[in-house]
């Protein structure tokens, strides 16, 4: 069983930046198409970005051209930096497989709370 863990949010003023880290092991990273999806307050969860073992991305409108979704493989996480946020992008971001519908229920992690204040 995999652990993720998700790290680096934090509350930020509306246009600010913040860089999200997503830990797993490096095999599980380099294998598996990895994104960050996030659930923000009383709604569903949804995705954000995703990224390929070939480093082909993808972002969903509303994050494309401030988002950026990377690999590192010398600290082996999966990054999300965020730049000009918005206060719709408050939410708890996790990482995990893509596409969500072959995650596992019980491979989430604890999630990273990112707040942005207008």
């Amino acid at each position: 069983q995999v652990q993720l863990v998700e790290s680096g949010g934090g509350v930020v003023q509306a246009g600010g930046s913040l860089r999200l880290s997503c830990a797993a092991s490096e095999s599980f990273l380099q294998i598996n198409p990895m994104a960050w999806y996030r659930q923000p307050p009383g709604k569903q969860r949804e995705l954000v970005a995703a990224i390929t073992p070939t480093d082909n991305t993808h972002y969903t409108d509303s994050v494309k051209g401030r988002f950026t979704i990377s690999r590192d493989n010398t600290k082996n996480t999966i990054d999300l930096q965020m730049n000009s946020l918005l206060p719709e992008d408050t939410a708890v971001y996790y990482c995990n497989i893509f596409p969500e519908i072959k995650t596992r229920w019980d491979s989430w992690g604890q999630g990273t709370q990112v707040t942005v204040s207008s």
